[in-house]
């Protein structure tokens, strides 16, 4: 059974956070110290610059050659499962539309919201900041070890791909056709039919990346036409080729600096684990000075947040217990079943399923707002989360300790 220490531990770490939430939330609020510019320009450098360098620390600093294997396969497992899970009905919703042929159907980009909003929800867990402290009063000091694959995989692949479904969202919407179409005056020649020219434009914007923070608009005159029908201005859409939006997306992921951050950090941790090396104390204490920033930094952006909302719960009592749901109960019950698939048990068992428990991670919280999808879910994941992990992991804790030894 857990001990009272190892409570108290875990109340350490959460104090902190929501100090700095409750600031945040008390600055914007009550003090009106920010205004909501400013509070964008807090995320923005959190997404930028913090988080980044955490990622780089975290990778950099965990040995490759000693991760486990099977937690990373049923990790991987549990994420593949939900992913398939969430994508699945609306394949086949969108499938029997068309046989149906009704002509009705969501947007893609809206689509793809929920599903990347979901799977934050329900696979990216606060390993770093709870999921320490916590394990360790569970499970002692080997949990810290056993964890850091979960903690890389997250940093290095899953939240790339992540943010690699934002900026697909964002270059479907930028990858627009704008028509318009301009209907001759009164008094234009009276013989024949009236006369209508259509102008068609097609416009390419280019949506300001976390590298660059600017708007590009290019505009190509296509074609001139006349349409012997008069008319009223109408708009005539034209889809963007999936080649087309697929490479704006990839082109804006490299100019993000996680990308650069994980590769670097696995670069490193390869080298200096193989080589037996160390980082530069000067170039270590400089990293320091920043990542050390993100933590508290996202926790007093999301209490800005929801400062600025009209309620306090801003998505709603619903979808937050739906959210509530996905994190506390589908996300450790897959996990669970990936963890006995790989052939996993004992206290590494224990643990992948716990961890799977913990809060939504700060950062998630943090790219939601920075791309404008679902923020008020997140900011609700991220502080009700806190709140309620603490019992439904030590009822997880007890569970398995009775039912999986």
């Amino acid at each position: 059974m857990i001990s009272g220490s190892a409570v108290y531990q875990v109340l350490e770490a959460m104090a902190p956070l929501y100090t700095a939430a409750a600031l945040g939330y008390v600055s914007v609020r009550w003090l009106k110290a920010f205004s909501d510019e400013q509070c964008a320009g807090i995320n923005h450098f959190v997404a930028l610059y913090a988080v980044p360098v955490l990622i780089f620390h975290m990778v950099s600093t965990n040995d490759l050659y000693a991760m486990s294997g099977r937690l990373i396969a049923a990790d991987t497992l549990q994420k593949l499962a939900i992913l398939l899970g969430l994508v699945a009905p609306i394949l086949w919703a969108r499938s029997r539309r068309h046989r149906d042929d009704d002509g009705t159907k969501a947007a893609p980009s809206l689509q793809l919201e929920w599903v990347v909003t979901a799977f934050s929800v329900a696979s990216l867990p606060n390993t770093i900041i709870m999921g320490v402290p916590l394990l360790r009063g569970m499970y002692g000091e080997v949990s810290t070890t056993l964890l850091k694959p979960i903690v890389v995989m997250q940093f290095c692949f899953w939240y790339n791909v992540i943010i690699f479904l934002y900026e697909y969202m964002e270059a479907m919407r930028a990858a627009a056709t704008v028509t318009k179409e301009i209907i001759s005056p009164p008094g234009s020649p009276e013989k024949g039919d009236p006369m209508r020219v259509v102008i068609i434009e097609t416009t390419d914007v280019t949506v300001a990346s976390l590298a660059q923070g600017s708007i590009v608009v290019q505009t190509n005159t296509t074609s001139v036409g006349k349409d012997k029908e008069a008319g009223t201005f109408g708009d005539v859409a034209k889809a963007p080729s999936v080649k087309h939006v697929l490479w704006m997306a990839v082109k804006k992921i490299l100019r993000i600096p996680n990308t650069y951050a994980s590769i670097l950090g696995l670069i490193w941790s390869l080298v200096a684990f193989k080589c037996g090396i160390k980082m530069p104390k000067v170039i270590d204490d400089s990293l320091f000075t920043i990542y050390s920033t993100a933590v508290g930094l996202s926790m007093f952006s999301s209490g800005t947040f929801i400062a600025r909302q009209s309620r306090f719960i801003p998505c709603g009592y619903t979808i937050a217990s739906m959210s509530m749901l996905l994190k506390f109960l589908i996300g450790p019950v897959v996990m669970l079943i990936a963890s006995l698939v790989v052939g996993m048990h004992g206290t590494m068992l224990h643990m992948a399923v716990v961890q799977a428990a913990l809060p939504l991670a700060v950062t998630s919280f943090v790219y939601a707002e920075e791309y404008k999808v679902h923020a008020d879910i997140m900011s609700t994941g991220v502080i009700f989360g806190i709140f309620i992990s603490l019992p439904v992991t030590i009822v997880y804790y007890i569970l398995l300790g009775s039912w999986w030894n």
